[in-house]
């Protein structure tokens, strides 16, 4: 017997075996070693025997070549980029996520009709363009879209107009190809980046979910460092704020509640990744809106990109602050489709996914209280929503943004017990105290160039509020210094704090007040 054999004898103390039998037992542990390797041994897959002693000093162990003895699979967690090779889990806070550039259209999740669809009408558009140039227009590797072109020109759809310095061409579109583009235009204008699959955007949201952001005390602090925020109040929004769902925020007008909403963003990873536009179940639709989000190219350091490249369909922005006042309407809610290019945008929300969304305001909307929290009810609890495509089919998107309601009415006074019940947070910001607001003209101050006199701050204190008992609130520093500093530059005079210009100040802001 050879010595493959003598190491799977199952039995040293086994009676002796014919050469069939053993020629018969060794095909068959082999047919079941290939199809262990085909796949992850499941509940009747045999299993490697527990001991202490290894194979290889224990002449009685499992016969050999022995199925691998593979771990259990560890069920996939909302921080693993299993299934979704191009998203790259960094475990940076700051920028936890980092899209891959695709190898192959599959891995993009794209097909050869929609690279078609977009190059002929960037062609149609723009009239002659090399390969990588068009490339760069659908922020594809130039590779990707080189097999396209190639096709095109194989139909008789393009043609070259010349070559260039990089082993490239320059393409247009012939009669025939200028036809099937008007064709392709009828079903949308859209030729810019080449879209993302639904799949891997809804994957990255909860890669980057402010759900798995948990700021600390010193990190809230770092985000209003540029605000006065009493402690008591910080302390209360430090829970609500890691909590990574809803809040209100509410009292009187002039204390600062959007200025607290639009910092909060501050506290979460600065950085997150979005792609310019998605696909739908066919339809294409814009996420990347320069209106409100904040571009921040990528600079690749301490070699985190060495083996690979950045997937240039995604944008690096900051997290989204989004902020919906009284303008705020249904149909920003839903998916907006121009009727002429056919070219779908995200609603509010979705562009809003991974950061902040301020209704501010709150109440004071076009459309009723009642519509929005019908709207809103079931997603602020689900942290899903469901928007329509143009087929009219709904689907299933990320609701993943922590939604700030600031309002300077009574929660209660507006909704009902069941919608306060998916805001778990209410917050009142309260009027300052007196320190407080002597601390606020020293800082107005100091950032409006106007020397700071505190037997000013007295005077005003003393004679505009004290007896009149009006209630001080934290932008009434900044609005009048702003006046003073106006009334200096008008009547060409040093900007100071004198009492005559804080009677002017004064006699202005609060005339019907």
């Amino acid at each position: 017997m050879n010595s493959h054999s003598d190491m799977n004898a199952p039995n040293l103390n086994s009676p002796p075996t014919t050469n069939r039998a053993t020629s018969s037992l060794e095909e068959a542990l082999e047919r079941i070693n290939r199809l262990a390797n085909q796949s992850l041994p499941g509940p009747s897959a045999p299993i490697a025997p527990q001991s202490d002693a290894s194979p290889a000093s224990d002449p009685a162990a499992t016969p050999s070549p022995a199925v691998p003895s593979v771990p259990a699979p560890v069920l996939p967690s909302k921080l693993s980029g299993e299934g979704h090779p191009l998203l790259k889990v960094t475990h940076n806070p700051c920028e936890p996520l980092l899209p891959l550039e695709p190898t192959s259209l599959e891995q993009a999740g794209l097909n050869g009709q929609t690279i078609e669809e977009l190059v002929m009408r960037y062609l149609l558009n723009r009239g002659e363009a090399p390969g990588r140039t068009i490339a760069d227009q659908l922020k594809l590797p130039f590779r990707l879209v080189e097999p396209t072109l190639t096709k095109l020109k194989a139909q008789q759809l393009s043609c070259y107009l010349g070559s260039t310095a990089v082993n490239d061409y320059i393409h247009s579109l012939t009669d025939a190809g200028r036809d099937r583009a008007r064709r392709h235009m009828l079903k949308t204008t859209y030729f810019g980046a080449a879209p993302v699959p639904l799949s891997h955007y809804i994957q990255s949201v909860r890669l980057q979910s402010v759900e798995h952001q948990h700021p600390t005390h010193e990190d809230l602090r770092k985000a209003f460092s540029d605000l006065l925020i009493a402690p008591q109040l910080l302390a209360r929004l430090g829970p609500a704020v890691n909590s990574g769902r809803g809040m209100f925020l509410y009292g009187y007008p002039g204390n600062g509640k959007t200025s607290i909403a639009e910092r909060i963003t501050r506290a979460f990873g600065e950085y997150v990744w979005i792609p310019r536009a998605i696909n739908v179940d066919g339809d294409l639709m814009r996420i990347f809106d320069p209106l409100n989000h904040e571009e921040h190219p990528h600079q690749p350091s301490d070699g985190l990109l060495r083996d690979t490249q950045i997937d240039q369909r995604w944008v690096r922005i900051r997290r989204p602050t989004i902020v919906a006042g009284g303008e705020l309407t249904m149909s920003m809610l839903e998916v907006s489709r121009n009727p002429e290019t056919n070219i779908s945008d995200a609603p509010l929300q979705m562009k809003s996914n991974c950061g902040v969304l301020l209704i501010d305001d709150f109440g004071r909307q076009r459309m009723s209280v009642d519509e929005l929290l019908n709207r809103w009810i079931v997603p602020l609890e689900k942290r899903y929503d469901y928007i329509s495509i143009s087929s009219g089919k709904k689907v299933q998107v990320p609701f993943d943004q922590l939604v700030i309601f600031s309002t300077n009415l009574e929660p209660k006074d507006l909704v009902d017990d069941a919608f306060l019940r998916r805001i778990p947070y209410k917050i009142e910001v309260l009027n300052p105290e007196e320190t407080a607001f002597r601390k606020l003209f020293e800082i107005m101050c100091k950032s409006l160039n106007i020397p700071h006199r505190p037997e000013i701050i007295d005077y005003l204190i003393e004679k505009h509020y004290k007896p009149i008992g009006r209630p001080m609130r934290n932008c009434h520093p900044r609005d009048l210094l702003l006046q003073v500093r106006a009334y200096c530059y008008f009547n060409s005079s040093p900007l100071e704090l004198k009492k005559e210009y804080i009677d002017f100040a004064v006699e202005n802001y609060f005339s019907i007040m």
